[in-house]
Parts: structure tokens; sequence; C-alpha cells
């Protein structure tokens, strides 16, 4: 059903370069994804394959021309590159193409801009987006080169402007992350506290639209927001979830819902949200949630677990949970619900389960439980068995 109240999406041509990556997704399937999560409608795809980027225009003059004449076919407002461009590159294209055109990374930004809800959130996503837009001043800006000299104007026309511009740019970028710094210093107050009353925590992490969020509702019954389409949630959500053993005994631990991670993530964007994802980099162990029914899920992996690297979470434990069980294929289907899964040279606890129908749910609990009661302190286990 369509949504009335939101405003015409505007036609994209979607434009992916095969540079011989084995990553490489030939019929753009998460590229086209993603436009439709920013409002955007695909009318045409385009693939070509090149050794290196052309230095001025990615793609060379000619596949340039045959996207200007698709556009033109179609009636396209703006092209959407599966890749990361460069300032001159976007320039270059948008003056020959006479288009809007948009990268991988400001596509991204843009979603993360619309997502957020929290305070937080809001700023780490300014923040990545100011630094970004630092980057094509040039080109943002391209009005200035109209402007005529004036007294005491060095260079050429508008260079004054331009690097007001630039300078407040960089004011705002100061100013942001100052603000940043002062919520930081908040959450990391807070964690210290939750993590004297209760030293077990758990971060939810996974490749977008693994299931996180439903995952972490079906877990403690919680009513955070949850959707098939990527990045549905950015805000870093906490809650106590209740984990009961075999023998009578059980304590609450933290479990927390963090961003989606995706391929190429702007490192702008992990080192925003450097404060959201230090809960992952503190917590005592990861849940790696994985969507089982998407072929790609192996390359989704390394993904996450790239940017578990850049984090510092590397070293965290691991528990992988294979969700969307009730999405697979019967021939796909796993004889048993688990089993251990090799990760960086180590072999990981791996569940299959469905958050959606609660299919294998308890078996992760119990596991969860154990894993919490293994680590608590001698006195509190103590405690705990007294209570029975």
């Amino acid at each position: 059903m369509n949504d009335t109240s939101q405003p015409t999406a505007g036609t994209t041509i979607l434009v992916g370069v095969d540079f011989g990556l084995p990553h490489f997704d030939g019929e753009l399937e998460e590229l086209g994804l993603l436009a439709e999560t920013a409002g955007l409608k695909p009318v045409a795809r385009i693939t070509c394959k090149r050794k290196a980027p052309d230095a001025a225009l990615f793609v060379g003059s000619g596949k340039a021309d045959e996207i200007k004449e698709l556009a033109l076919m179609h009636g396209a407002t703006e092209i959407l590159f599966d890749q990361s461009l460069s300032p001159a590159q976007q320039r270059n294209l948008e003056r020959h193409l006479g288009l809007a055109v948009v990268d991988r990374t400001l596509l991204i930004l843009e979603i993360f801009a619309q997502r957020a809800r929290s305070h937080e959130g809001k700023l780490q996503v300014e923040l990545a987006k100011l630094h970004y837009l630092s980057t094509r001043l040039v080109r943002r800006w391209s009005h200035l080169e109209r402007q005529s000299g004036g007294i005491g104007m060095r260079g050429g026309p508008g260079e004054t402007q331009i690097e007001l511009d630039r300078r407040m740019i960089n004011d705002a970028i100061k100013r942001t992350r100052e603000r940043l710094e002062k919520v930081k210093k908040q959450r990391s107050t807070q964690r210290r506290q939750r993590n004297r009353r209760d030293a077990f925590t758990i971060s939810l992490v996974g490749y977008t639209n693994a299931g996180k969020s439903t995952l972490f509702n079906a877990l403690v019954k919680a009513r955070a927001y949850a959707a098939d389409q990527l990045f549905a949630t950015l805000d870093t959500t906490t809650r106590q979830l209740y984990l009961g053993n075999q023998d009578g005994t059980g304590r609450s631990v933290s479990l927390s819902d963090t961003v989606g991670f995706i391929r190429d993530l702007p490192h702008g964007l992990i080192d925003a949200f450097q404060a959201t994802l230090q809960e992952a980099a503190d917590a005592t162990l990861l849940m790696h949630v994985v969507d089982a029914s998407n072929p790609n899920y192996p390359e989704q992996m390394d993904e996450v677990q790239k940017v578990l690297a850049e984090i510092g979470a590397a070293d965290v434990p691991q528990v992988l949970v294979f969700n969307k069980l009730d999405a697979m294929s019967p021939e796909t289907r796993p004889l048993q619900l688990h089993d251990h899964y090799s990760v960086e040279g180590q072999n990981v606890p791996r569940f299959f389960v469905s958050a959606r129908t609660g299919e294998g749910l308890p078996a992760l609990r119990e596991f969860l439980a154990q894993e919490a009661m293994a680590q608590m302190p001698a006195q509190d286990h103590a405690d705990s068995q007294e209570l029975q």
C-alpha cells in the first residue's frame, strides 16, 4: 500500500561498475533496496566492467554517454552509483549528464539522516554529512564561480566566499563533535553503571535487515521498531533480558540492539557512530545475527567482521544466530538447529532460529543462560542458589 503522505519518489538510474571484486552485485539488488529505502524509484539499471576507475568520469566518456541516453529515455531525475565517487568525478559526471549524481556514500548518509530519531543519532549523522560535504564545497557551491571579484579578493572569483563556506562548515563540524562528546560521556557513564549492576552484557550485531530488531523484541518482549527494510532502526536500545536456567536459577542481563552494518559503510559513519557502536566493543558477548535465507550471507558476515575489527570488537566472543529460518526453502533448512561455524578461524556456536515464529529461541535462551551463569561471580551464584 502506498503512503499518500509521502512525496512522489524521484526516478533514478542505477549504475554499477565491476572491477573484478568478489562482492560485485551484478543485479544491483542491494543498491535498488537502498534507493527504495531513501524514497527513490529505480527505473533502469546499467553495469559495466573496468580494470580501474576513469579518473575524470569514473565510467569513461562512452559509458557516460550511454547513461545519459538511458536517463533521457526513462525521464530519470538523478543517477545513482553503487560505488563511492571522488568530488571531481561527481562534479564532472553532473556536468556531463546534466543530472544530479549520487554515490553510495551519500545515499547511505541520506538514509541515516531520514531514520535517525534520537538526539544522539541525529548528531552522529549530521557530523558524517558535514565531513562528506566539506570535501565537495566546490561542487555544492558552484554558483559562487559566477560572482565578481571585489576589493581584497585574492585568487579567482568567488574564492573568498568558498573559503568562508569552508570555515563555516569546519566550525559546524567542531560544534557537532563537541556536542557528541558530551553525549558519549553520558552514554559511557550509563554503561559503567549498568556494568556495575550486571557484568554480563550482550550486543546484537549484524548486516542490515538480518532481523536484529525482530529478534530483540522476541527476546525481551520490547516494542522496538522493526520492519523488512534496510536500516529500519539506527538508535541503540538496551533492555534487561531475564534468562532462566533448567535448574531453576537465572539472572537478568543487558541486551542492546545496535545499528546494522552494510558493505562499504562510509568511514565517516563508523567514526560518527563510534559512541553507539561502543556498545558492541564493550559487550561480554556479541550475538551476530545472520539472514540465513540470503544466499549472500557469507559475504555479509565478512562485512560485519570488518566493521567489528574497525571499532575494536574483533576479539569479543560471538554466538551466531542464523535468523529467518521460516523463510528458508525446505531443501536448504538445516538438519539440526544447533552446531558450530568457523568465523575468522574460530569455532563459534551457531543457532538457527525464526525471530518471527519463535522456532529455535528456547535453545538460544538456554545457551545464553548458561553463558551468563558461567561468568556470574561465585557469591552471586551462591545467593541465587539460596533463593531457590
